[in-house]
């Protein structure tokens, strides 16, 4: 499960040619966006917010009651009911979190300043 999310946050900020990135060129600027991400990481941020973990979490616990109340109603074993939805809801909601923007907005605002400082003009992350 983790594997998916990991793939959603390695997007990296794209910026605005200004006079600044025209001035310094491609190679400096993205030397400076990796520092800035390295200075994001060691401040103790995280890149992600678990929307995959957070999502299946969520699915599992909808399941589980969907397949509680799906096999009571019709006179079937609860528990077996429960956990066959857990597992279905499980596995849906990891589907939608790996599909989900899954990057920390406080690690991007603080990379975005930390590139502001340094006279870039980021425009969107990609």
């Amino acid at each position: 499960m983790a594997t998916l999310g990991a793939c959603a946050t390695t997007q990296r900020p794209v910026l605005y040619p200004n006079a600044h990135l025209k001035s310094v060129g491609d190679a400096a600027a993205q030397s400076d966006i990796d520092q800035c991400l390295q200075l994001a990481d060691n401040s103790g941020l995280s890149k992600s917010n678990n929307q995959v973990v957070r999502r299946g979490s969520e699915g599992a616990a909808v399941g589980a009651a969907a397949g509680s109340v799906g096999t009571l109603a019709g006179g079937g074993n609860v528990g077996a009911g429960a956990v066959t939805g857990a597992a279905i809801g499980a596995t849906a909601g990891v589907v939608r979190g790996a599909f989900s923007n899954d990057a920390n907005p406080t690690y991007r605002n603080f990379a975005q300043h930390c590139l502001q400082d340094r006279g870039y003009d980021v425009i969107g992350w990609q």
